[in-house]
């Protein structure tokens, strides 16, 4: 808090020689130097000096460590390879197994957007249906992934991966066939069921799709 300024201390040196006192007179007894004043009290109410903040203590930043420069295969992902399971059926009771499949796997928890269903052989009445109304609303539905989608293998190609592809060997040719794997293989990302003749379905696994 303030000080409040001192008066000024003359001392007895400073006021120069005294008049020698009358003959007759009694000397008077020197007084005293005062002392050095104590230094006064603050006046109450009245707030010293605002002292400045003391520095924000910063905390030091940690040094992160920077990754390491990546590898000549660092952007390369390994590639998913879906699991496979067969259903054995006969062509003509390849799709109602594959219906079968998919009414398990939305129980299971799968949702129908995760599901990609292709035909080998006829088409899936849904997939005729909605053909119906133009391959516009009909690929529409697909980009919307809201259900389970169903396209035959002639136009598979133009369908993306989902979680599960199911293929329903239900006719065709051993070319057809064997040309829907191939791609309900590359679409897949976790599951690939395939449901038909268990003979001719391991003849066009075997030949390394």
């Amino acid at each position: 808090m303030p000080l409040i300024p001192e008066e000024p201390q003359i001392h007895e040196s400073a006021q120069g020689p005294r008049a020698t006192p009358a003959s007759g007179r009694t000397a008077p007894t020197p007084r005293p130097v005062p002392g050095p004043r104590p230094a006064a009290p603050s006046r109450p109410g009245r707030p010293g000096p605002l002292r400045p903040a003391p520095p924000v203590q910063r905390t030091p930043r940690e040094v992160a460590a920077k990754p390491a420069a990546p590898g000549p295969n660092a952007g390369a992902a390994a590639p998913a390879t879906p699991q496979i399971q067969l259903i054995p059926a006969s062509v003509e009771g390849a799709l109602d197994a594959a219906e079968e499949a998919i009414d398990l796997l939305l129980d299971s928890g799968r949702t129908p957007g995760d599901v990609l269903v292709i035909t080998t052989g006829e088409q899936h009445p849904w997939a005729t249906h909605e053909l119906s109304f133009g391959e516009a609303s009909y690929w529409a539905q697909h980009d919307a992934r809201d259900d389970v989608f169903y396209t035959d293998a002639t136009v598979a190609s133009r369908a993306a991966s989902r979680p599960v592809v199911v293929v329903a060997v239900n006719g065709g040719s051993e070319a057809a066939a064997a040309s829907a794997l191939a791609l309900a293989h590359s679409r897949a990302n976790a599951l690939l069921i395939v449901c038909g003749d268990p003979q001719r379905i391991n003849a066009v696994l075997g030949a390394g799709v």
